[in-house]
């Protein structure tokens, strides 16, 4: 396997064991919080998050395409974000070409959805349902580890 695709899936990885920090046990009202008037609520973005990965895999694959997604119950949107980044990332795994570049896989679709993550984290607390500070320097992230279930912190703080 190539050095790009080495630290696209190492970057996958990372983005899930991060996404799972605030996914994981938000509170019910969570899911419809809205920080602002006009701003995504919380649910929304996860949705938003999982069409990017769509769209991620349909890039790689040459059939690049985007959609809109109508945002599901909590649960159900996690899955399919999780299931969108897994499928990503099994791609990825495969000796199938890619048909995009890894740069712009970075600076799009995974930045993009590392950006979703912090306001997801951001809007937990300020929906008074903090998630826990974590050196992430010493995380245990292991490449093709993209669910939900994710190793427990090292060091939370």
């Amino acid at each position: 396997m190539d050095t790009a695709r080495q630290l696209l899936r190492h970057s996958i990885a990372t983005l899930a064991y991060r996404a799972a920090k605030p996914l994981r046990d938000a509170p019910e009202s969570f899911c419809k919080f809205r920080p602002a008037e006009g701003a995504r609520t919380a649910v929304e973005i996860l949705a938003h998050m999982g069409d990017l990965f769509d769209w991620a895999l349909s890039s790689v694959q040459g059939q690049e395409r985007w959609h809109s997604s109508e945002p599901q119950p909590w649960r159900e949107e996690t899955e399919r974000f999780f299931a969108a980044v897994a499928a990503f990332d099994y791609y990825l795994a495969s000796d199938a070409p890619l048909h995009a570049t890894a740069d712009a896989l970075f600076q799009g679709p995974i930045a993009d959805a590392l950006t979703h993550i912090g306001q997801l984290s951001l809007m937990r607390r300020l929906a008074e349902a903090p998630v826990r500070p974590e050196n992430y320097y010493v995380a245990e992230i292991t490449v093709g580890v993209v669910g939900a279930d994710q190793a427990a912190p090292v060091l939370e703080f």
